[in-house]
């Protein structure tokens, strides 16, 4: 069974906003913060290390907290020599793996973005039946547009892997498999293989981002769902995170961050979220608890996972009703705004950081806060509570 690249309708992307109004940052100075339209992306790129405490000192008052050695600035006309507010994220130095990429309309190139405008290297794990018309484009610069990052520079991948996440090791793969047409060609791309590969070209990751899962029959209802299907489900969109965890972090250096993608469906009745997707979802997030003890106490590596909201992606269409589901939010939600890829990478980026460094075993909300409601507001029986909020 294949592993797609997204996860239904927590997986899709915007493009990037590439608006000239918006403030260019200097490369060294990533800040979590917003602007109108953009919000915290074009503020984030990398800065020196939070960390470490030879390169600022603070300097505490009863109202502010100063930071005398390094102050970050933004070019931005006549505020050019003011610090910007916030605190710096700086990722060089650091590598990432993303599991599941293959194309740029999706949350794994959004937190990838991120994690480069941080200062990260960054390797990509893509689906073996993709990575052919992956590499094609990204070498076509077909991807151009979608790399550009806040200093101008270019989004680099310093590597593509192949891989199906559904297959542990070699014995795994079904002999169909093996000689299936789509998979000819590629090799070592088992889940195993793949770190073995990692660690033969890198030697050492930092950052292990899951961002793939797919549902055989995620449109059947729960009651109509097989039970291949359901364990299809659950293969490939958690397993997965455990088998991709269990390999890889022999090769995590201490201190590292693992981060997957989730959905409210794991905790809520999304109808139309079937085929044991919702299963596959609360199966992730309850792992993620599990192996934020083991990984932590073991090996000293953070594990959380982000629930997004739901946002456009080619994956995302396919289930067919992700504009309904974004219209839900735009009326619902406590912030009334379509939901940005880019404010999934930047959450991405922080819990990646040391500015995250005592969070493990969350489930971090970015759905605008549609998570945190009880009713939708946009139902006629609130039509007398005069319930502020814009149309759309």
């Amino acid at each position: 069974m294949a592993v797609a690249t997204a996860s239904s309708l927590q997986m899709a992307t915007g493009r990037p906003c590439l608006s000239p109004s918006n403030r260019i940052v200097k490369a060294g100075a990533a800040i979590l913060g917003a602007n109108s339209r953009c919000l915290s992306w074009m503020k984030l790129t990398s800065t020196s290390h939070i960390s470490s405490l030879q390169s600022f000192q603070r300097s505490f008052t009863s109202s502010s907290v100063k930071f005398n050695k390094f102050v970050p600035k933004a070019m931005s006309g006549s505020s050019e020599n003011q610090p910007v507010s916030g605190l710096p994220i700086d990722l060089k130095g650091k590598r990432a793996f993303i599991a599941g990429i293959a194309d740029d309309n999706g949350y794994g190139w959004a937190i990838a973005k991120s994690l480069a405008a941080a200062g990260a290297e960054i390797l990509v794990g893509t689906w073996v039946p993709a990575l052919n018309i992956f590499e094609t484009s990204l070498r076509r610069g077909k991807f151009d547009e979608s790399r550009v990052l806040p200093d101008g520079s270019l989004m680099e991948i310093t590597k593509v892997y192949p891989l199906d996440a559904v297959y542990d090791s070699p014995e795994d793969v079904p002999e169909d498999v093996k000689t299936n047409k789509r998979y000819a060609g590629s090799s070592n791309w088992t889940v195993k293989e793949a770190a073995e590969s990692v660690k033969q070209d890198f030697g050492t990751i930092d950052i292990l981002v899951h961002s793939l899962a797919n549902g055989p029959e995620v449109s059947k209802p729960l009651l109509e769902t097989s039970r291949h299907g359901y364990l299809a489900a659950l293969s490939a969109s958690s397993y997965s995170y455990v088998s991709l965890l269990k390999h890889f972090i022999p090769i995590m250096n201490p201190g590292g961050s693992s981060i997957s993608l989730t959905y409210i469906a794991s905790e809520r009745i999304i109808p139309g979220y079937g085929g044991g997707m919702s299963s596959a979802k609360a199966a992730l997030e309850s792992d993620t608890r599990v192996l934020a003890f083991e990984a932590g106490r073991k090996h000293k590596i953070r594990v959380n996972t982000i629930s997004a909201g739901p946002l456009r992606s080619r994956a995302a269409k396919a289930i067919g009703f992700i504009d309904m589901m974004i219209d839900y939010s735009l009326a619902n939600a406590p912030l009334q705004k379509e939901l940005s890829a880019e404010e999934v990478g930047n959450t991405a980026a922080f819990l990646a950081s040391p500015l995250a460094s005592a969070i493990t075993g969350a489930v971090i909300y970015v759905d605008n806060g549609l998570n945190a409601m009880g009713v939708g507001v946009d139902s006629p029986i609130f039509t007398d509570l005069n319930i502020p909020g814009e149309k759309h």
